[in-house]
């Protein structure tokens, strides 16, 4: 029934009504709908607050209605799926957890009219809720969705695949969301995939991986014919590798408070299921060889590098992977020669910066907050802000004073740290020029040509589904 509820406070209902919850048939509630909550009242002499539930419909992934199997059962039934931010008892993060509400409509003897009104009730909540995620730049992904999710069963410590099942596939059919499921089974298959992939059969495309699997996707879609209109397909990411560090990075751009390992999970897979889409920059990288590849995450020489890359053999430990590799590194430093120049992001177009030639322990470009998980590193970046972050150390720093600001990247505090030896500058392009003849360049954590390139933010060319 369409009235005020007596139990929803001073908020503007435009829906209630007066259910039994499925699980006790026992109990009557009072279902109320704000323009932005979901308010049950169970229908009790007890003190009205110690039996109210409020959920923000910001929180909401899906509601669905429905009829059971049983024919002899004429109710109708309404659930509606919420992922609000909760403490555990074990912690003080907050983190999204499951609540769902379930309810039994009966008030009328035709059962296709109890369906109606439990239709009726989910159509409500959902309209509500989508209105709820109205945001800047920000485009909802029509409904019904279908997506391709990419899976690596082979990231991270290899439990993707296991993680998706337990995890993952709930959301998305609580969501509505229909989805094909396509497992990776050698380096470059999804590459090759979405190169030639009919792409009008999904919605969105997304990444169950560490972050090595989209930087395959997106290279492969830039490499169709019709890679302008490919690139614009929105993407999603979820966290199924040891560096993760887009997924942590479109879970800062939530605002929400830092999560790791499942609960960082749980996170982007609310995000993929509320279907905000945004702008997101790319990088391209340019080789003498004539070679160009696009970035949506790092650029890296040196240490950070010399990490990525050789802390691969402790793959097995998951996330520890690179503090191992980091302590391993520390203890046989190595010092590059090599030369720099950058475009300012604030200035003139052809004003280039040129650092003198001399030796660095690394370089680093970030184009998102995180550079791993764990690590902060760029803790005023956004999706598409047309900036590339550009760090350097130089030589002289000592093992515990780098140490020390790596320590403070995971909380994003290593731009106060007091370092001489550490250079950040927010530019649009650079050039880097190896002189030492050994070294390693890594793109979004993968192994590139080695040598002189160039690198340039051209903002904005992606879509990601983001917060």
């Amino acid at each position: 029934m369409d009235r005020r509820s007596p139990y929803a406070d001073s908020k503007e209902v435009t829906l209630y009504g007066e259910f039994t919850p499925s699980n006790n048939l026992k109990v009557r509630c009072a279902v109320s709908l704000t323009e932005r909550e979901f308010i049950v009242q169970r229908l009790t002499s007890a003190p009205a607050r110690s039996s109210k539930v409020v959920l923000s419909l910001r929180d909401c992934v899906g509601c669905r209605a429905y009829r059971k199997e049983d024919k002899a059962d004429p109710a109708g039934y309404f659930a509606a799926y919420f992922y609000p931010l909760k403490r555990r008892r074990v912690s003080s993060r907050l983190s999204r957890q499951r609540v769902e509400q379930c309810f039994r409509l009966s008030a009328l003897q035709d059962p296709h009219a109890n369906l109606e009104e439990a239709e009726k009730w989910a159509r409500a909540v959902r309209e509500r809720s989508a209105r709820q995620q109205q945001h800047g730049d920000g485009v909802l992904l029509s409904r019904p969705c279908r997506m391709l999710l990419l899976v690596n069963p082979q990231s991270g410590k290899g439990q993707a695949l296991a993680l998706f099942n337990s995890q993952v596939k709930q959301m998305l059919n609580e969501a509505g969301v229909t989805h094909t499921l396509f497992i990776t089974e050698r380096q470059n298959h999804a590459r090759e995939l979405v190169k030639g992939a009919d792409l009008s059969q999904w919605d969105a495309l997304v990444i169950m991986s560490g972050d090595g699997l989209l930087y395959e996707v997106i290279n492969g879609l830039l490499e169709r014919s019709d890679w302008e209109e490919a690139i614009r397909t929105p993407l999603g990411i979820l966290p199924g590798g040891s560096g993760n560090a887009l997924a942590a990075s479109v879970h800062y751009y939530s605002r929400a408070s830092p999560v790791f390992g499942e609960d960082l999970l749980v996170s982007c897979g609310f995000l993929l299921c509320r279907g905000l889409v945004f702008p997101m920059d790319l990088v391209s990288v340019r080789f003498p060889s004539g070679q160009r590849l696009f970035s949506f995450l790092s650029l890296a020489w040196g240490f950070v590098a010399d990490v990525d890359v050789e802390s691969e053999k402790y793959r097995h430990f998951g996330a520890a992977r690179f503090t191992i590799g980091t302590l391993v590194r520390l203890a046989c430093l190595h010092v590059y020669r090599g030369k720099l120049e950058y475009l300012p992001a604030a200035g003139p177009p052809d004003d280039w910066v040129v650092v003198q030639e001399q030796d660095f322990v690394l370089m680093l470009a970030m184009y998102q907050s995180h550079l791993a998980e764990d690590l902060l590193a760029a803790p005023d970046s956004s999706l598409s802000d047309g900036v590339i972050h550009l760090f350097y150390v130089t030589a002289g720093i000592s093992r515990a004073a780098l140490l020390r600001l790596f320590r403070a990247m995971e909380k994003g505090t290593h731009l106060a740290a007091p370092c001489q030896h550490l250079v950040h500058a927010k530019v649009r392009a650079l050039r880097l020029e190896p002189l030492s003849p050994k070294g390693i360049i890594t793109v979004d954590g993968e192994v590139v040509e080695y040598g002189p390139l160039q690198a340039e933010v051209h903002p904005g060319l992606a879509r990601m589904i983001s917060g």
